[in-house]
Protein backbone atom coordinates (compact mmCIF):
# COMPACT_ATOMS: atom_id res chain seq x y z
CA UNK A 1 0.00 0.00 0.00
CA UNK A 2 2.77 2.49 0.73
CA UNK A 3 5.99 3.07 -1.11
CA UNK A 4 9.19 4.99 -0.42
CA UNK A 5 11.11 6.78 -3.15
CA UNK A 6 14.78 7.72 -3.53
CA UNK A 7 13.84 10.92 -5.39
CA UNK A 8 10.75 12.79 -6.47
CA UNK A 9 9.84 10.91 -9.64
CA UNK A 10 8.31 12.68 -12.66
CA UNK A 11 5.00 10.95 -11.82
CA UNK A 12 5.08 12.17 -8.21
CA UNK A 13 5.97 15.67 -9.36
CA UNK A 14 3.05 15.73 -11.79
CA UNK A 15 0.66 14.45 -9.12
CA UNK A 16 1.88 16.97 -6.52
CA UNK A 17 1.57 19.85 -8.97
CA UNK A 18 -2.06 18.89 -9.61
CA UNK A 19 -2.99 19.27 -5.92
CA UNK A 20 -4.51 22.58 -4.80
CA UNK A 21 -3.92 22.07 -1.08
CA UNK A 22 -1.03 20.85 1.05
CA UNK A 23 -0.19 20.80 4.74
CA UNK A 24 3.05 21.77 6.49
CA UNK A 25 3.86 20.49 9.98
CA UNK A 26 6.69 21.44 12.35
CA UNK A 27 7.31 21.18 16.08
CA UNK A 28 9.56 22.84 18.63
CA UNK A 29 12.14 20.81 20.55
CA UNK A 30 10.35 21.31 23.87
CA UNK A 31 8.34 18.24 24.91
CA UNK A 32 5.49 20.48 26.01
CA UNK A 33 5.72 22.72 22.94
CA UNK A 34 2.89 22.97 20.46
CA UNK A 35 3.00 21.10 17.15
CA UNK A 36 2.02 23.29 14.22
CA UNK A 37 0.15 22.08 11.15
CA UNK A 38 -0.81 24.65 8.52
CA UNK A 39 -2.88 24.27 5.35
CA UNK A 40 -1.44 26.01 2.29
CA UNK A 41 -2.62 26.73 -1.23
CA UNK A 42 -2.50 29.49 -3.87
CA UNK A 43 0.00 27.63 -6.08
CA UNK A 44 2.85 28.39 -3.66
CA UNK A 45 4.56 24.96 -3.59
CA UNK A 46 7.48 24.09 -5.88
CA UNK A 47 9.69 21.09 -6.45
CA UNK A 48 13.18 22.57 -6.61
CA UNK A 49 15.12 19.38 -7.31
CA UNK A 50 14.94 15.59 -7.00
CA UNK A 51 15.20 15.89 -3.20
CA UNK A 52 14.39 19.56 -2.57
CA UNK A 53 11.07 21.38 -2.24
CA UNK A 54 9.92 24.79 -1.16
CA UNK A 55 6.93 27.03 -0.71
CA UNK A 56 6.30 30.75 -0.73
CA UNK A 57 5.56 31.93 2.81
CA UNK A 58 2.95 34.68 2.92
CA UNK A 59 2.35 37.10 5.79
CA UNK A 60 -0.14 35.68 8.25
CA UNK A 61 -1.11 35.79 11.88
CA UNK A 62 1.54 33.30 13.01
CA UNK A 63 5.20 32.55 12.40
CA UNK A 64 5.33 29.03 13.83
CA UNK A 65 6.85 27.27 10.82
CA UNK A 66 9.72 29.76 10.53
CA UNK A 67 10.33 29.73 14.30
CA UNK A 68 10.44 25.94 14.47
CA UNK A 69 12.77 25.75 11.46
CA UNK A 70 15.08 28.34 13.01
CA UNK A 71 15.15 26.25 16.18
CA UNK A 72 15.46 22.69 14.83
CA UNK A 73 14.82 22.47 11.04
CA UNK A 74 12.36 19.48 11.16
CA UNK A 75 9.48 19.66 8.68
CA UNK A 76 6.98 17.47 6.86
CA UNK A 77 4.74 18.32 3.90
CA UNK A 78 1.60 16.30 3.22
CA UNK A 79 -0.53 16.18 0.10
CA UNK A 80 -3.74 14.16 -0.17
CA UNK A 81 -5.92 13.51 -3.17
CA UNK A 82 -9.28 15.16 -2.67
CA UNK A 83 -10.43 14.09 -6.13
CA UNK A 84 -9.45 11.21 -8.40
CA UNK A 85 -7.85 8.04 -7.07
CA UNK A 86 -6.98 8.07 -3.34
CA UNK A 87 -3.37 8.89 -2.47
CA UNK A 88 -1.31 10.61 0.21
CA UNK A 89 2.27 11.83 -0.29
CA UNK A 90 4.58 12.97 2.51
CA UNK A 91 7.90 14.74 2.15
CA UNK A 92 9.95 14.67 5.39
CA UNK A 93 12.88 17.03 5.40
CA UNK A 94 15.42 19.30 6.93
CA UNK A 95 13.97 22.75 6.41
CA UNK A 96 15.32 26.25 6.22
CA UNK A 97 13.65 29.64 6.33
CA UNK A 98 14.72 32.41 3.93
CA UNK A 99 13.23 35.88 4.52
CA UNK A 100 12.40 37.98 1.45
CA UNK A 101 15.55 39.62 0.15
CA UNK A 102 17.95 37.07 1.66
CA UNK A 103 20.35 35.09 -0.58
CA UNK A 104 18.37 31.84 -0.16
CA UNK A 105 15.17 33.63 -1.13
CA UNK A 106 16.70 35.44 -4.11
CA UNK A 107 18.21 32.19 -5.41
CA UNK A 108 14.79 30.61 -6.10
CA UNK A 109 12.20 33.41 -5.97
CA UNK A 110 11.73 33.45 -9.76
CA UNK A 111 10.26 29.92 -9.52
CA UNK A 112 7.36 31.18 -7.40
CA UNK A 113 4.46 33.53 -8.14
CA UNK A 114 4.88 37.19 -7.18
CA UNK A 115 2.23 37.60 -4.48
CA UNK A 116 1.57 40.57 -2.20
CA UNK A 117 2.48 39.84 1.40
CA UNK A 118 5.38 37.53 0.61
CA UNK A 119 7.60 37.33 3.68
CA UNK A 120 9.92 34.44 2.78
CA UNK A 121 10.47 31.02 1.26
CA UNK A 122 10.59 27.77 3.18
CA UNK A 123 12.96 25.25 1.60
CA UNK A 124 13.57 21.63 2.58
CA UNK A 125 16.15 19.00 1.71
CA UNK A 126 14.17 15.77 1.76
CA UNK A 127 15.21 12.78 3.85
CA UNK A 128 12.10 10.67 3.23
CA UNK A 129 9.70 10.62 0.29
CA UNK A 130 6.72 8.28 0.66
CA UNK A 131 3.17 7.71 -0.41
CA UNK A 132 0.30 5.86 1.25
CA UNK A 133 -3.22 4.82 0.32
CA UNK A 134 -5.49 7.66 1.41
CA UNK A 135 -8.48 5.32 1.22
CA UNK A 136 -10.31 7.12 4.06
CA UNK A 137 -9.82 10.67 2.72
CA UNK A 138 -13.15 12.07 1.50
CA UNK A 139 -13.60 13.55 -1.96
CA UNK A 140 -13.98 17.30 -2.44
CA UNK A 141 -14.33 19.45 -5.51
CA UNK A 142 -11.95 22.36 -6.05
CA UNK A 143 -14.00 25.44 -6.90
CA UNK A 144 -11.28 28.09 -6.80
CA UNK A 145 -8.64 29.89 -4.80
CA UNK A 146 -9.61 32.37 -2.09
CA UNK A 147 -8.27 35.87 -2.71
CA UNK A 148 -8.78 37.14 0.84
CA UNK A 149 -5.11 37.01 1.87
CA UNK A 150 -3.97 38.76 -1.32
CA UNK A 151 -6.60 41.51 -0.93
CA UNK A 152 -5.66 41.91 2.76
CA UNK A 153 -1.93 42.24 1.91
CA UNK A 154 -2.67 44.74 -0.88
CA UNK A 155 -4.79 46.84 1.49
CA UNK A 156 -1.95 46.96 4.04
CA UNK A 157 0.70 48.15 1.58
CA UNK A 158 4.44 47.70 2.13
CA UNK A 159 4.61 49.86 5.29
CA UNK A 160 1.52 48.28 6.80
CA UNK A 161 2.85 44.78 6.16
CA UNK A 162 6.20 45.67 7.72
CA UNK A 163 4.44 47.06 10.82
CA UNK A 164 2.19 44.00 11.01
CA UNK A 165 5.15 41.61 10.81
CA UNK A 166 7.01 43.57 13.49
CA UNK A 167 3.99 43.42 15.77
CA UNK A 168 2.72 39.88 15.03
CA UNK A 169 5.54 37.83 13.49
CA UNK A 170 8.56 38.61 15.66
CA UNK A 171 8.07 35.54 17.89
CA UNK A 172 6.13 32.28 17.83
CA UNK A 173 3.29 31.63 20.25
CA UNK A 174 5.88 29.87 22.45
CA UNK A 175 8.27 32.83 22.34
CA UNK A 176 10.76 31.34 19.85
CA UNK A 177 12.39 33.83 17.45
CA UNK A 178 10.40 34.20 14.26
CA UNK A 179 11.08 37.35 12.32
CA UNK A 180 12.64 38.85 15.43
CA UNK A 181 16.13 40.16 14.77
CA UNK A 182 17.84 37.00 16.06
CA UNK A 183 15.57 34.79 13.93
CA UNK A 184 15.19 36.62 10.60
CA UNK A 185 18.08 35.26 8.64
CA UNK A 186 18.83 32.57 6.11
CA UNK A 187 18.84 29.30 8.08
Amino acid sequence: MSKQYEDITPELEQWVQAQHLFFVATAPLSADGLINCSPKGMDTFRILGPKEVGYLDLTGSGIETAAHLIENRRIVFMFCALSGPPKIVRFHGIGSYHPAGSPGFDEVQDRFPALPGTRGIVRAALVRIADSCGYAVPRYEFVGERDTLVRWAESKGADGLRQYREARNDRSIEGLPGLAEEGARDV
